[in-house]
């Protein structure tokens, strides 16, 4: 890759697109080659060559010629004449499973922010039912896709041709857990509680009876227990079984942001400093994770940026943990965490325009 890429997104038109777009646009390598937005454009707007993304983001029109910028109707062969290199996809899980393959087949490397190829075990895929469940196409595209997630999966995302970017609840649980799990202290057998609670954000633009303000305001709620769609995300990623974990998602009455508490039983007495260390040396050179080691993070901390905030108390006996994890469910959940993985790629720092 040329130290400057062309890069094009699909799907722009959601909360994580207009976050990924503004990323994007002032990110330091990519200055003088704005992204390519395609998508679905109405007819009466073809006409004007797009929709200008001011007029769907306002917040993203500027003094820098960005006003210009606009969502034109996708085709392959609009990403071929501009040169894309970098394709995101910020579309629904189904239309991932179809132009992902295609998008690799035409030479492109992906960035998929949908569940569509974050899943190896055929089981645990099954919560999407797939119509292309279990065809060679979908295989051979699956056994390409790397989980896009730095800290865990940083030289494998290097040479990735596709990256499945986390699920934001995923990031959330799967970061404070997998370097206790992989120490061997989390006494598994004693079962894991993850409780987690998202802004209304989490669960898309397009409204919904339970993300309407009169159901969601002066509310708490829990929904999809047993059966969330990030639950595969966990078991795989951190390397446990179902029934070594309880993870129950909520939905907070904010705009954006997870907060998720997680309780586990250690197998042996630990220290403070020995949980500590153990957090220091995994993510030693993961410049987007901030350890707390004297007080608890808060999604205040880390809403609009892409940090994974981690900390956590002993009890007295220093054999049960609660661990606090907050991120904003947008970036390091969603788009911050898709350009984290696109520095990976290209071989720039790491958190290169997300500081």
């Amino acid at each position: 890759m040329t130290k400057t890429t062309q890069t094009a997104v699909v799907g722009v038109t959601g909360y994580a697109g207009a976050e990924l777009a503004r990323l994007l646009m002032h990110h330091p390598h990519l200055k003088g080659k704005p992204p390519v937005f395609a998508g679905r454009v109405e007819g009466k707007d073809i006409a004007r060559g797009g929709v200008p993304l001011a007029e769907i983001h306002p917040q993203l029109a500027g003094n820098d010629g960005s006003g210009k910028l606009k969502l034109e109707p996708f085709s392959w062969e609009l990403l071929s004449e501009r040169g894309a290199e970098v394709l995101f996809l910020a579309t629904p899980h189904e239309r991932s499973r179809e132009w992902a393959p295609e998008a690799i087949q035409r030479g492109l490397r992906v960035i998929d922010l949908s569940g569509a190829w974050r899943l190896r075990e055929a089981a645990n895929r099954a919560v999407y039912a797939f119509e292309d469940e279990g065809s060679e196409s979908a295989a051979a595209t699956q056994a390409q896709a790397v989980y896009g997630m730095p800290e865990l999966h940083r030289k494998q995302i290097a040479g990735a041709r596709l990256i499945a970017n986390p699920g934001c609840y995923a990031t959330s649980i799967i970061l404070p857990l997998k370097p206790l799990v992989a120490a061997g202290l989390v006494d598994l057998g004693c079962g894991i509680v993850a409780d987690a609670k998202s802004g209304v954000s989490g669960a898309g633009k397009a409204p919904t009876a339970k993300t309407h303000f009169m159901s969601a305001a002066d509310n708490l709620s829990a929904y999809n227990v047993f059966a969330h769609r990030h639950t595969g995300e966990l078991l795989e990623q951190i390397g446990i079984a179902a029934d070594e974990i309880v993870f129950t998602p909520h939905l907070l009455p904010i705009p954006r942001g997870i907060l998720s508490t997680i309780y586990v039983r250690f197998r042996k007495a630990q220290t403070r400093e020995s949980v500590a260390e153990v957090y220091r040396e995994f993510f030693a050179a993961s410049p987007m994770v901030r350890l707390y080691e004297k007080a608890l993070p808060q999604i205040q901390y880390s809403v609009r940026t892409n940090y994974a905030d981690i900390g956590f108390h002993l009890d007295a006996g220093g054999t049960r943990a609660v661990i606090v994890s907050c991120l904003d469910n947008l970036l390091k959940g969603a788009a911050g965490q898709a350009v984290q993985n696109m520095n990976v790629m290209l071989g720039w720092p790491e958190a290169e325009g997300l500081e």
